[in-house]
């Protein structure tokens, strides 16, 4: 740096030296014809000579502008007079000199500035095809070996292997970010270990590595590639004064030819990758072509589902619950179904199970309750003690504000609170039982009813009926088919004992025929609801029934 600005102050002491040069020789009548008054033209040579200085800071081709005129000017003086000077011969030679000097130390200042643009291209190239921290060739160099290595593939087989560390984060957490770059080093040195010298290694970011193996004649070669680096990835190792035992999971994918481009093989590898990690971990996958086209089918049904919620597409049906002595509607259960565009009417288990998986069921099942609740306001009013039955499923029972939500249908709906029953199945209430009991005692509070649907199909005991606030009991539909058997009847009248043992309301479901109907008859059951009675229908169709039940009673 030192010996750099040196040279700049020399190059423009230079650069001085030939602008004052040039313009003394523009000035030479003034200087040497009439030698008795020289301050002036050397008063106007200094104030042009700083002029044009200080221009070419700006404009550096102005430097050059007093040479030019220079040298013509001489040209001139030589044709009209035949001869120059002993003086003006001599300042030539000086600004000539001054001019090869300038030309020397610009020639020197030019091939240093271009070793420095060298050096500097050389770094900005590997800024941008290879990561600092591991020596690895980044996304960027990948993408275009790859590229390469399929354009020249030929009848080969080209593999990509991704390798994901597992517990990275645990890593760094516990051992600080110094012990993980340690760690990624090291990963990087022992995957260069296990590959050939024209296969390429990469860090695609993270803890995410990618190892390119070109022109294969056996597919099996990348299997034992990727467990033999998985191997030697688990074998210990020490990271400062640690030793640490790493573990990976590889996802391999291959095209055969060249004819599929690179992110096309980058997301088969992925895709295989997940599912290695779905598998436990510490494993290699090939890429599934049947797995992957159900990941891309979830895909689809989750957006599918995703609209639905958006565009109002979920309707909710109801399904009577009769009162066995006169088999008159009593109360409804609310059930949800999907009205979609191209698939028809979808039933709740075609869509439910995704709609918890991706989060979005206490936004229907929020909607559903709303909706259900006002139009059983309208119901009560001209059937009054008419019931209204509403799921709630595990999602909703985790939720923090679900009393205050359903406090709020409560008001903006009229229904009273003592017309609605809350159901949840008995494997939701024991997934966490204290928990469960402390909600629906809250939700007790508001003056609604509890129903533990599917009763004695799940781990239920006598003293988690005494444990959960529950009112209602629905006796599961597997007991009342089976009610034809020797012990189904058993099982079902100890059942309704339990219920009424514990003061509880029984609701037999699943009731298909007059024969089922019958023997609940027989066995004091009260309530029941099945396709005998009635299907599941919509809010116009049920009032339509209610109607034609009233005309029938003479109401």
């Amino acid at each position: 740096m030192g010996q750099r600005t040196t040279m700049d102050r020399v190059r423009r002491v230079v650069d001085a030296c030939m602008v004052f040069g040039s313009l003394l020789m523009l000035t030479w009548p003034a200087l040497f014809q009439d030698r008795t008054s020289l301050l002036l033209p050397i008063g106007v040579v200094a104030v042009l000579g700083v002029g044009v200085i200080l221009l070419a800071e700006r404009w550096p081709l102005l430097q050059y502008a007093p040479i030019a005129s220079a040298v013509l000017m001489a040209g001139w003086w030589y044709h009209r007079d035949g001869e120059v000077s002993p003086e003006l011969t001599g300042l030539l030679i000086a600004v000539s000199s001054v001019i090869l000097i300038r030309q020397f130390l610009g020639a020197r200042t030019n091939d240093r500035l271009m070793r420095d643009l060298t050096k500097q291209r050389a770094i900005l190239t590997r800024q941008a095809f290879f990561d600092p921290l591991t020596e690895l060739g980044n996304r960027k160099l990948f993408m275009n070996h790859a590229t390469d290595a399929l354009s020249d593939a030929d009848d080969t087989i080209t593999a990509v292997i991704l390798v994901d560390l597992d517990g990275f984060k645990e890593v760094n957490d516990t051992y600080g970010h110094a012990a993980g770059d340690e760690l990624l080093i090291k990963t990087a040195e022992r995957l260069n270990a296990n590959v050939r010298g024209n296969d390429t290694v990469s860090r695609l970011g993270g803890d995410e590595f990618v190892v390119l193996l070109p022109r294969l004649t056996d597919d099996t070669v990348a299997d034992t590639v990727a467990n033999r680096i998985l191997r030697d990835l688990a074998a210990p190792l020490t990271v400062g004064d640690t030793v640490l035992s790493i573990q990976a999971s590889a996802g391999i994918a291959f095209a055969r030819g060249g004819g599929m481009p690179v992110d096309a093989v980058m997301r088969d590898a992925d895709v295989a990758l997940y599912q290695a990690k779905a598998d436990g971990k510490g494993v290699a996958r090939r890429f599934d072509p049947a797995q992957f086209a159900l990941a891309e089918q979830q895909r689809r049904d989750e957006a599918d589902l995703r609209r639905a919620a958006d565009e109002n597409e979920f309707e909710v049906h109801y399904q009577p619950i009769v009162d066995l002595d006169g088999e008159h509607t009593v109360g409804v259960e609310a059930l949800i179904r999907w009205r979609h565009p191209t698939r028809g009417l979808l039933a709740p288990a075609a869509f439910l199970d995704l709609a918890e998986q991706i989060g979005l069921l206490p936004r229907i099942g929020g909607w559903v309750l709303e909706e259900a609740c006002r139009q059983a306001a309208g119901w009560q009013r001209s059937h009054p003690g008419f019931e209204l039955n509403v799921n709630l499923s595990a999602s909703q029972l985790s939720r923090p504000d679900l009393v205050d939500e359903v406090r709020g249908v409560l008001e903006r709906t009229g229904l009273p609170p003592h017309l609605l029953v809350l159901e949840l199945t008995e494997s939701v209430a024991l997934t966490d039982l204290a928990e469960s009991a402390r909600v629906l005692s809250s939700l007790k509070t508001l003056g609604v009813r509890i129903a533990l649907d599917d009763f004695g199909t799940g781990f239920s005991s006598l003293s988690h009926l005494g444990t959960l606030p529950v009112d209602v009991v629905k006796i599961d539909r597997s007991f009342v088919a089976a009610m034809q058997e020797t012990t189904g009847a058993s099982v079902a009248e100890a059942v309704l004992q339990i219920a009424r043992t514990f003061d509880l309301s029984p609701v037999a479901e699943g009731v298909e025929d007059a024969l089922q109907a019958a023997r609940l008859r027989e066995l004091d059951c009260a309530q029941a609801q099945g396709y005998h009675f009635a299907r599941p229908m919509p809010a116009t169709d049920l009032t339509d029934l209610l109607a034609r039940q009233d005309a029938l009673q003479g109401r």
